[in-house]
């Protein structure tokens, strides 16, 4: 009967130990993904921040842009009026 005992001992400490390995690969896994998908989402947010920030420039400049078109025009508009 010992020896059954002690057999069953052996193959459930096999089991254990070969489930606890099977977690700890799982889990370096798991934890490796996790790591690369951080730095992809890490890379689109500061790339998504460059093009605001490129954005947000932009959207400052406009109105200038569009005071010096206007002077244009109204300067046009005066030397179409001394040509006539």
């Amino acid at each position: 009967m010992s020896e059954a005992i002690l057999s069953a001992a052996i193959t459930g400490g096999l089991s254990l130990a070969g489930v606890i390995v099977t977690c700890l690969a799982t889990a370096r896994k798991s934890e490796n993904a996790l790591r690369l998908s951080q730095a992809v989402t890490d890379t689109k947010i500061e790339e998504l921040t460059r093009e605001v920030r490129e954005h947000n420039n932009f959207a400052r400049r406009m109105p200038v842009v569009e005071n010096q078109i206007d002077n244009i025009q109204e300067t046009l508009k005066e030397l179409k009026g001394y040509h006539k």
